[in-house]
């Protein structure tokens, strides 16, 4: 005891006192730069994306009215534009801003990755809230360029890692300030290799652009190339190669039941299932297959981690600002223009208030890649029924609830005292072994929680949270002033996977200072008429 106040409680008052921003990550009022919307009023809510990711984001948005919907591929889009059918209907999203612009208030952008910025940046000059699906951006430089942009416009915001709204993801932080697992030197993160196919050494011939597509819309400010559908060579390559992961396609998620015509929905046309994935089905660059690509996407790191480091980065205060280095210690190839399946990333974190150094590792790959000294998978799991139960008890993140694979966990961290592991995207969180946390009481709560948690969906929590925000309400538990920092590093692991050496990185100049040549990956170019500005 220090006084009379127990070594948690002490622990508590110091670490808030300095290391949790004063907003409160959403358990504060915002300034209402745009509280003209009561709570009890309808927002009309556009998308940049019909099909996909996108459309099933706009389910969730489905209290408030559909207005406009934009898509450069048709045949994408086609199951938004059928299921709103009253919803303005646009292949540029340039042209659903000038001539919808009056009638809407808040975008869901839901588009590859390396139109993130250019999309959600028009909206924003345009005063218009915004939902950006994850990463937030491809590279670093545009995570600190909305960033800004956010603060000028004074919008809404919020980035799609549904996983922020989760209760456990909070009591995950709660448990780490509380002190339980004392300091935390390292954190390992991993995820079974991409679906997508990826490492392929040559780009098939190019083909006809679909009717349905406009092509060089969806480059947006990447540099110019032939469309192509894939050839017979790519599709043997793409499937022998999923078999090879020991994967099977998975099938869409079920469709919910028909709607009533609410939101300006047609009662017929099937619910926006999303997910799913056959690799049959698709083609070489698009859909879906672009996330491997450095030119388009940032593999796994930024489709998975930022969803299995989010608990990571909001415990333990991560940010580019305390970030010294990153380095791909190991990778299993060097494709040409995608990502290699299986590599290990390491970022080096100094000091932050109240918390040590820390080395963060994200791993791709099948099996647990990291258990304690002496400790077997099944002594890490959780015991079923036994202890505080927060979350699933354990399996592997994405699917319904299954027996749980290895320890159950997808990311562990090392404390000095004991290690803390959570699952999937934050929804699951516990100490190992599982015997500690048979016997473990949870901490006082204090963070505040997301509305529309009872629902039990992370996505409509999370919606929900933004959709409060642009009425004027608290800001989102992932608005962009928390969002691009932590996009911001961890993007920085997709430029390292070009380098072998250890990358420096200089937060003041925004760039990786012993290799030049890195900072092209920090900060991308861009194709004349694409270029990004305030």
């Amino acid at each position: 005891m220090i006084g009379n106040v127990s070594r948690r409680h002490f622990f508590f008052g110091s670490l808030l006192a300095g290391a949790v921003p004063a907003r409160g990550y959403g358990a504060v009022p915002s300034l209402k730069r745009m509280g003209y919307k009561s709570p009890n009023e309808k927002l009309n809510v556009a998308a940049i994306g019909a099909g996909g990711r996108p459309a099933l984001v706009l389910t969730h948005c489905e209290t408030q009215n559909i207005v406009a919907l934009a898509d450069v591929d048709w045949e994408r889009g086609a199951e938004g534009f059928a299921y709103w059918p009253k919803a303005a209907q646009y292949k540029d999203y340039r042209v659903m801003l000038e001539k919808s612009g009056k009638d809407i208030d808040a975008v869901v952008v839901g588009t590859p990755d390396h139109t993130h910025a250019a999309c959600a940046l028009a909206c924003m000059q345009e005063g218009k809230h915004v939902y950006v699906e994850k990463p937030l951006t491809r590279t670093a430089w545009e995570a600190r360029l909305l960033k800004e942009a956010a603060g000028r416009y004074g919008v809404a915001t919020q980035m799609g890692n549904q996983g922020y709204s989760h209760e456990a993801t909070r009591v995950a932080c709660e448990i780490l300030w509380s002190g339980e697992i004392g300091d935390v030197s390292e954190v390992h993160a991993w995820m079974r290799p991409a679906i997508w196919p990826q490492g392929m050494k040559t780009v098939a011939a190019p083909s006809p652009i679909p009717e349905t597509l406009d092509w060089d819309l969806w480059l947006g400010g990447a540099a110019e190339r032939r469309f192509t559908a894939g050839d017979e060579n790519y599709r043997q390559f793409a499937a022998e190669r999923f078999q090879g992961l020991g994967m099977r396609p998975r099938p869409p998620r079920p469709q919910a039941s028909q709607g009533q015509g609410a939101a300006g929905r047609a009662e017929g046309p099937a619910r926006p299932r999303g997910g799913g994935f056959d690799p049959s089905r698709y083609g070489f660059y698009l859909p879906f297959n672009w996330r491997g690509f450095h030119d388009f996407g940032s593999g796994l790191i930024g489709d998975w981690g930022i969803h299995i480091l989010g608990p990571a980065n909001w415990g333990l205060q991560l940010g580019p600002e305390s970030l010294k280095s990153v380095q791909c210690v190991h990778k299993d190839s060097s494709p040409p223009f995608t990502f290699p399946d299986r590599l290990t990333l390491r970022y080096d974190f100094a000091a932050r208030p109240n918390m040590p150094p820390v080395s963060v590792y994200w791993h791709n790959t099948n099996r647990d890649a990291y258990l304690p000294d002496g400790m077997a998978a099944e002594q890490a799991r959780k015991i079923e029924g036994q202890g505080p139960q927060v979350g699933p008890t354990g399996g592997r993140p994405g699917g319904p609830p299954r027996e749980p694979q290895g320890s159950g966990y997808n990311c562990i961290f090392v404390g000095s005292k004991g290690y803390l592991g959570t699952s999937g995207r934050g929804e699951g969180v516990g100490l190992l072994p599982g015997s500690r946390w048979a016997e473990y009481k949870l901490p006082p709560s204090f963070l505040a929680r997301s509305p529309g948690a009872a629902t039990g969906s992370n996505t409509t929590a999370h919606v929900h949270d933004w959709i409060r925000a642009c009425k004027g309400g608290a800001q989102a538990c992932s608005n962009f002033d928390l969002a691009a920092p932590f996009t911001e590093w961890l993007v920085l692991g997709a430029a390292a996977v070009h380098f072998d050496d250890k990358l420096l990185w200089d937060n003041e100049a925004g760039e990786f200072s012993n290799f030049r040549d890195a900072n092209r990956w920090v900060k991308p170019r861009y194709r004349k008429g694409w270029e990004l500005r305030l």
